[in-house]
């Protein structure tokens, strides 16, 4: 099997294709969007390089065969995290951008918890669709997260088993009642008479 390719190839892979792109010299240390998009090999571990991003506010490590979230020390400015469609199993080791994250996009992995997302103190957008979570008690999880507007929780089993009950309008209204912060659930904007029965359940 071939060798997943480093975060360090891949920045200079990013680098190369950007230069090419606009004529001029592109360094990814100073770079406020850097991808890593759907590398070939993909990239299987994330490692301490990505400290040296500096300027970036926005990552995006999705499409590849990641397994684990490692620590970001260092991207003291990352305010948007992308890295759908990876092998993540957990949220873990997001410490040093806590106080920066506003987005995370974690879609398409094989999340079962929400564990470790309360420490993302000013988290706006969680998109976290067709992962594993299957409880309520999970979404409860959120309810600390003053910031958090957008959520997405298609796909994940317990938006499934709502959908083919057909009991979606209920789902809505548990969700809302355990956070009640939220503007936008799975695309469609919460509205006032789902305030007013999560408020009242």
């Amino acid at each position: 099997m071939a060798k997943g390719l480093s975060i360090k190839d891949a920045i200079k892979i990013f680098e190369a294709k950007k230069s090419a792109e606009t004529g001029n010299p592109v360094i990814a240390a100073e770079a406020v969007k850097v991808e890593l998009n759907g590398m070939c090999p993909a990239i299987e571990k994330m490692d301490a390089t990505l400290s040296t991003l500096k300027a970036c506010e926005h990552l995006s490590l999705s499409t590849n065969c990641i397994e684990k979230l490692s620590s970001l020390s260092g991207m003291e400015n990352l305010k948007i995290l992308s890295v759908g469609r990876n092998l993540i199993k957990k949220i873990e080791n997001l410490d040093a951008v806590a106080d920066t994250l506003e987005e995370l996009w974690i879609s398409y992995n094989a999340i079962t918890s929400l564990g470790g997302v309360e420490k993302l103190a000013n988290l706006r957008v969680l998109f976290i669709s067709n992962n594993k979570i299957a409880s309520m008690s999970e979404v409860e999880k959120l309810a600390g997260l003053a910031s958090l507007e957008d959520l997405l929780l298609v796909g994940n089993p317990l938006y499934n088993e709502a959908k083919d009950a057909g009991t979606l309008a209920e789902y809505r209204i548990e969700v809302i009642k355990r956070v009640p912060q939220l503007k936008k659930l799975d695309g469609i904007p919460v509205d006032v008479d789902e305030r007013d029965a999560a408020a009242a359940s």
